[in-house]
């Protein structure tokens, strides 16, 4: 899947955009996979993907909310390839409230990259992720993720890119 998702700016866990606010946040692994039933209501209230696929091809899927907000502000589908010592993602997707110039909440491309990364290094992967990009993103990438080509779609964040995220994101990492 090519990840299609705007970094809209790098923030303090959430941002409102409309006030500034900043809203710490939690993440979820989701352990009963997503049916047809619900990825076809996920799309009717304009998600994008079919979220129940990602099961299916065995990736782990995770939610991010707003602390104590059961509300989904995205979603990010991974996997773990230990033996090659990277986290590869798949699907990367912000609530449909979180998309463009008129979105709810800033942050949450990134901070869902941020979880990628940290999951990474908690596998044992030194932070290591790799995806898909859209040709379109690919210099968009690079510029706010620290991401690197490995082919002309290819890319991947590196420990260094990585552990700037994590810091970024998860303030008790870099205590």
């Amino acid at each position: 899947m090519n990840i299609n998702i705007y970094i809209d700016s790098l923030t303090d866990c959430l941002v409102d955009a409309a006030t500034g606010e900043i809203f710490n946040t939690e993440y979820h692994r989701i352990t009963k996979p997503i049916s047809r039933q619900e990825a076809a209501k996920l799309k009717k209230d304009g998600w994008k993907f079919d979220w129940s696929v990602p099961f299916k091809k065995g990736y782990e899927v995770y939610t991010l909310h707003i602390l104590g907000n059961e509300a989904i502000q995205g979603m990010i589908a991974l996997q773990h390839h230990c033996s090659e010592y990277y986290t590869y993602v798949d699907i990367v997707e912000a609530a449909p409230a979180n998309i463009g110039k008129t979105g709810k909440y800033k942050g949450v491309g990134a901070h869902l990259f941020a979880i990628a990364c940290k999951l990474s290094w908690d596998a044992g992967n030194e932070g290591y992720v790799q995806f898909v990009a859209k040709t379109d993103l690919i210099e968009h990438y690079k510029s706010t993720l620290n991401a690197q080509c490995i082919d002309w779609h290819t890319m991947y964040i590196d420990s260094y890119g990585a552990i700037e995220l994590i810091k970024k994101y998860f303030k008790e990492a870099s205590e």
